[in-house]
């Protein structure tokens, strides 16, 4: 039996979601099919982590186990061949039997795209989110400090959360410019449900004036969900890298 790590990259705009669902397109289900059309194989797609309805993954993880003899750099290349565009394994390799792309995780970088011009766009519009106001990203930057560290994030988590403690690390967060995109990035150890998106929405406010910098301390503090800014919408939202190394 082999164990199968893949890469992959998805524009989320057409799937409910990464988790397998009856009766619901979902990034899952249509590479589990991918698979067992070239191996023959019913087989267990496991990911890093679930992706929600509209959410793009630039350097998704998961793994499967398989007893198909299909050489490795064939592998990319043949469940490929049975995938829709949206949809692209960027790499194959065969990994230790332990390994687990969700269990395995040590840390993950998430990036929020927002187009702050004007008039928005038509061609990526469902690619990033568009904030026609302008936003102070000298203060934005300010305030992203201070998610840093270990904290317990109640007050940025959407309801329905499964999670038993909601204490997560930051290792970084950073707002950057390129010419009218602001673009937002996190780096933890784990995410709770909506909680990139509450903090990208508390960001906002910060660049719009309605909450200064230093006041990201007490939000954090008070945990309750209704001091953070608003959930930002899910197609802004990348899961841009999944690591793996201490």
């Amino acid at each position: 039996m082999r164990n199968i790590k893949l890469i992959i990259e998805y524009d989320g705009k057409d799937f409910n979601g990464w988790q397998k669902q009856p009766n619901k397109l979902n990034i899952q289900g249509t590479i589990e099919q991918a698979i067992k059309s070239i191996t023959g194989e019913d087989v267990q797609l496991n990911a890093s982590g679930r992706t929600d309805a509209g959410v793009h993954a630039l350097g998704q993880v998961a793994n499967f186990k398989t007893n198909s003899n299909i050489p490795i750099e064939k592998m990319a290349i043949a469940i490929n061949s049975r995938l829709k565009k949206s949809i692209v394994i960027k790499s194959a390799e065969e990994v230790d039997d332990r390994f687990h792309s969700r269990l395995s995780c040590k840390r993950k970088t998430y990036r929020y795209v927002i187009n702050n011009s004007y008039q928005g766009t038509a061609i990526y519009r469902n690619l990033e989110c568009h904030i026609p106001i302008k936003l102070d990203v000298e203060k934005m930057k300010e305030a992203a400090k201070y998610f840093e560290g270990e904290h317990d994030f109640k007050a940025f988590k959407a309801s329905g959360t499964s999670s038993k403690s909601s204490v997560r690390k930051i290792y970084k967060a950073e707002v950057y410019i390129d010419l009218q995109k602001i673009f937002i990035e996190l780096t933890g150890n784990g995410f709770l449900y909506n909680m990139v998106r509450i903090i990208a929405g508390t960001l906002v406010d910060v660049g719009m004036g309605k909450i200064k910098p230093k006041e990201i301390p007490n939000i954090i503090k008070s945990q309750k969900r209704e001091n953070a800014g608003k959930t930002l919408p899910a197609h802004g939202l990348y899961l841009v890298e999944v690591n793996y190394d201490d």
